[in-house]
């Protein structure tokens, strides 16, 4: 969706970034076949013959509409129309959203939300959805079980359904890695620090001492301490629900590495997501970042041609996923039930393959990992990386840790009060970890 702020890519109005279509080869060249419309027929008109419209809300640029997926439905169902409305920032978009769901007014019949605020949509806002996990056409069997579980609610219902995500791998600079006599080829990169992120410190140390005065090893300590915690079977809250954050081993755990990125000077000291954040990128000014499946298009944008068949791909220590929506019914629509099978036809895996060959989004339905335009992706700028065969591997790996209404504030928080400064100011990392959880509990009014 700041350094390693956990906000959807969509918030930073990065869609450019996943224009992959002309960079992805093989089996994203072709587009996955168009299967009937969710739930068998057609839908029904208004029941006077007139064309039921449709609106979808989103934030950013969602890839719906630019994968040609509304024309296709409306293609298939004669008696749709689809019409999308979207505000640029989800910052803007979700204040907004909350506000229309208590009203019971000002929304559309479908509306997207961010991975970083759908567990607060769930607790506050259960009973003005849709149940969609009763939608004909919608099997369970055919998502990712964590992402299933990230759209279901304490009482079991399904209001949410997954459309992408974002697996992690790490991305790396071949010709830096060569420099620094480290293995170049994806496979042997990946066995450097296969199952554990302290191998990823010991790689870059090994870095830093073959290469004193070069490019940095990594991008950010944020960068860093976000990776490792997605990667954690529990981060913020735990499976009932209670906040965790500043009593979980794993969170403190991924804040002391990313802490000993910094003392060690293996970082460039950067903020994600700012100018000179991306100028970086232009500059070859670090060797590895954390590189969700959606960041590949970001590379290609900021590193320009430059970086074709220097940047690479491989598994990171172990899987995580940074980023992904959903898509939600409004129980005060007009056209709650068409509304429902359009939102099941979005989210089936054959248009989740569609999108990504078009647009980059990965899929959260694995049941679109064997289709050809996923299973034989390749991505030419990345030395011709297997990346849908990568992603949906790391995908698979991912452990279903519970989250929490406040995610996207605490990673935040984290991320810009705390590990920043350690970062570029040298802060002592037990005492910016006590002034952030200072920050927190005020923050969340504790």
């Amino acid at each position: 969706m700041g350094s390693r702020r956990r906000r959807s890519r969509r918030a930073y109005g990065i869609g450019v970034a996943l224009l992959l279509s002309a960079a992805l080869s093989a089996g994203c060249a072709s587009d996955p076949a168009e299967p009937p419309p969710a739930g068998g027929g057609r839908p029904p008109g208004d029941g006077g013959g007139r064309r039921i419209t449709l609106t979808v809300g989103v934030f950013g640029t969602f890839g719906l509409q630019e994968a040609g997926l509304y024309d296709t439905y409306m293609r298939l169902h004669p008696d749709i129309a689809v019409r999308q409305t979207s505000l640029t920032r989800n910052d803007v978009y979700y204040p907004q959203l909350l506000t229309h769901l208590t009203a019971g007014s000002g929304l559309a019949d479908v509306q997207a939300v961010e991975v970083g605020n759908i567990a607060e949509v769930l607790a506050t806002q259960a009973d003005r959805l849709v149940d969609l996990g009763t939608v004909p056409g919608v099997d369970r069997r055919a998502f990712l079980p964590w992402k299933w579980a990230q759209g279901t609610g304490r009482d079991g219902r399904t209001l949410a359904l997954g459309t992408d995500i974002g697996p992690q791998a790490l991305c790396y600079r071949k010709d830096l890695f060569a420099r620094a006599g480290l293995p170049t080829e994806r496979g042997a990169v990946g066995r450097l620090w296969a199952g554990d992120w302290r191998a990823y410190l010991t790689a870059g140390l090994r870095y830093r001492e073959r290469v004193p005065d070069g490019p940095a090893f990594t991008d950010s300590a944020a960068g860093v301490m976000a990776a490792v915690t997605a990667s954690a079977p529990v981060r913020f809250y735990d499976a009932r629900g209670a906040l965790v954050v500043a009593d979980n081993p794993a969170v403190r755990e991924a804040w002391d590495l990313a802490a000993a990125f910094a003392r060690h000077g293996l970082t460039a000291r950067l903020q994600q997501f700012t100018p000179g954040w991306d100028q970086a990128f232009a500059n070859g000014s670090f060797a590895t970042v954390a590189c969700p499946a959606w960041m590949l298009g970001y590379i290609q944008d900021k590193a320009g041609p430059a970086g074709r068949g220097r940047w690479d791909v491989a598994a990171a220590p172990r899987p995580g996923s940074w980023g992904g929506s959903f898509l939600v019914v409004p129980a005060a629509g007009r056209h709650r039930a068409e509304a429902a099978r359009l939102a099941a036809w979005l989210t089936a895996p054959a248009q989740q393959a569609r999108l990504f060959a078009r647009r980059g989004s990965f899929p959260s339905a694995s049941a679109a990992y064997p289709l050809p335009a996923v299973a034989d992706a390749r991505h030419p700028y990345f030395g011709d990386a297997p990346v849908g065969a990568l992603f949906a591997a790391a995908a698979r790996g991912v452990p279903r840790a519970p989250t929490g209404p406040k995610d996207a504030l605490i990673a935040q928080t984290l991320a810009d009060t705390g590990m920043l400064q350690i970062d570029q100011t040298g802060r002592d990392p037990d005492e910016a970890w006590r002034a952030t959880m200072k920050t927190l509990d005020n923050a969340l009014d504790r």
